[in-house]
């Protein structure tokens, strides 16, 4: 029988739940539809929704439920649900204490005002426009490092806040291994690209038709846009949920080339499945959550490339986007299409780029983040730094900000400890999908029928059903058999693009 300490403590995180989808909700608003001179009063709103939650999650009593908890939880079997409720909440319990709840409600105010700051500057095309906003985004993390405390890097303690179990070094080691295999990889295929792989992706391709052809597609691998979702635009594409039968996504749309919308709402997608498929039995509790930001962008990267760019997913769709556009792709077979929406070259921005180049985006960005927080790079200098590892990492320098230094809405509201969820995530997707296709009998060939439902299953039982229970690399071992590493990843970039490159 639950002790009444318990049930207090998850009706404790059910009013914490309900704040924290409360401020999801203002923020999916402002990105999406609010008018830009909101943006003062909705820094204060969130700062006041976002300071409740804090002093609940941080309260004295609810310390003392916890306290109380400790002779039940070690009674419970430690995977169990009840057990694994008391865990998670003691985990964030004790990050949140170490938080002041004023430095929270600062962060949330400079978020706000740095999103706006972060859009005057893209109209300006211009860095310094966004500079003053980012110097506090980062002196805010450097104070939420400090409070969380660290020994060896003040990026640890924010990595660990998006991943937990995962540090600097794990990060590093990781990176350091794709990169010695992906810059000759993509030197290989530069050296026998034709360079107009993609020719049959630059015409003019209608908005409207775009989007309806994308939601098609998201219908098709099982996302619940009609009941449980819905779709909307934004400058920057993202997922946001309120509860499983409340997920909301966004694209945005460049008239000339429909991959740009078309992925981005795979992306979406896959994030959307993963926060659809969470158990309702933890809804409203610590536990209906992704267990990290990497282990939801493995579902994201999953359905965009792993299918989405898949030859199979092609033979399945080429039909159906040809309906939307026979001008434009009606003459095209699908052996055109995976090669076009496959090519790899180097780009100046990171939600566009290939798979192969796509990760030294992303250890670009966590480099300059460690070399910040560390104090070894002033934000004044940022820009130019960015543009030098640019070059260095993929051998182009981009002419303007806004496809450089201005590209990423996450400095606008903080600075740490994102981005490396990227590479975790297509790491994790790689290996995911490896371990699915193990026990799933040919998908390739299921997927050229339309049929997504086994790997959306596998998926739904390994990944989703288990919420927040596990830490990321004990999540993965546990789906997959084996703990994380890049060799099924690493497997599956040189097989698809040696195939398609000849190298």
């Amino acid at each position: 029988m639950q002790p009444e300490a318990y049930r207090k403590l998850l009706e404790r995180l059910s009013e914490i739940a309900d704040l924290h989808r409360t401020a999801a909700l203002l923020l999916w608003d402002r990105l999406t539809c609010m008018p830009p001179g909101g943006a003062a009063a909705r820094g204060e709103q969130l700062a006041t929704v976002r300071r409740l939650a804090h002093s609940r999650l941080t309260s004295p009593e609810f310390g003392e439920l916890l306290e109380a908890l400790r002779e039940y939880e070690s009674s419970l079997p430690p995977d169990g649900d009840e057990a694994s409720m008391v865990r998670v909440a003691r985990r964030h319990h004790d990050k949140a204490t170490r938080i002041p709840a004023e430095l929270v409600a600062e962060r949330a105010r400079a978020a706000a005002a740095g999103h706006e700051a972060w859009l005057k500057a893209r109209e300006a095309n211009r860095f310094e426009v966004f500079r003053p906003a980012l110097e506090r985004t980062v002196r805010l993390s450097r104070e939420i490092a400090s409070a969380l405390g660290y020994t060896l890097s003040p990026l640890d303690p924010l990595i660990d806040l998006a991943e937990p179990g995962v540090d600097t070094a794990f990060c590093r080691s990781l990176f350091d291994e794709l990169r010695k295999a992906l810059v000759p990889l993509a030197r290989a295929i530069a050296a026998k690209s034709p360079g107009d792989e993609d020719a049959i992706l630059r015409q003019p391709f209608d908005p409207d038709l775009q989007l309806a052809m994308g939601k098609e597609a998201v219908a098709a691998i099982g996302f619940d846009f009609q009941r449980r979702g819905r779709v909307d635009l934004s400058v920057h594409p993202f997922t946001t949920s309120f509860s499983p039968d409340d997920t909301r996504i966004t694209t945005r749309i460049d008239p000339h080339d429909f991959t740009n919308c078309f992925y981005s709402l795979l992306h979406e997608a896959g994030h959307g499945l993963y926060e659809q498929g969470l158990p309702r039995q933890f809804d409203r509790t610590v536990l209906c959550a992704s267990a990290s930001a990497g282990v939801h962008e493995s579902q994201s990267r999953l359905w965009e490339n792993f299918v989405g760019r898949s030859l199979a997913f092609w033979r399945f769709f080429l039909p159906r986007a040809a309906r939307y556009f026979p001008e434009q792709l009606g003459a095209w077979t699908p052996e055109d299409l995976y090669r076009a929406v496959n090519r790899v070259t180097p780009s100046f921005i990171r939600t566009e780029a290939d798979e192969v180049t796509y990760n030294l985006h992303v250890m670009l960005r966590f480099d300059l983040e460690q070399e910040v927080l560390e104090d070894r790079l002033a934000v004044a200098d940022l820009k130019e730094a960015w543009n030098h590892k640019m070059q260095e990492y993929l051998g182009v320098v981009p002419p303007d900000d806004l496809r450089g230094i201005l590209q990423d809405i996450h400095w606008s509201g903080s600075f740490g400890g994102d981005f490396q969820g990227y590479t975790l995530g297509n790491v994790m997707a790689a290996q995911l999908y490896e371990a699915a296709g193990a026990e799933c009998p040919d998908l390739g060939a299921a997927f050229t029928r339309g049929h997504f439902q086994d790997l959306g299953e596998w998926m739904r039982q390994r990944v989703h059903a288990q919420g927040a229970r596990f830490e990321p690399l004990e999540l993965i071992r546990r789906a997959t058999g084996r703990p994380l590493d890049a060799a099924a990843y690493l497997r599956y970039l040189r097989e698809k693009f040696g195939q398609l490159y000849g190298v």
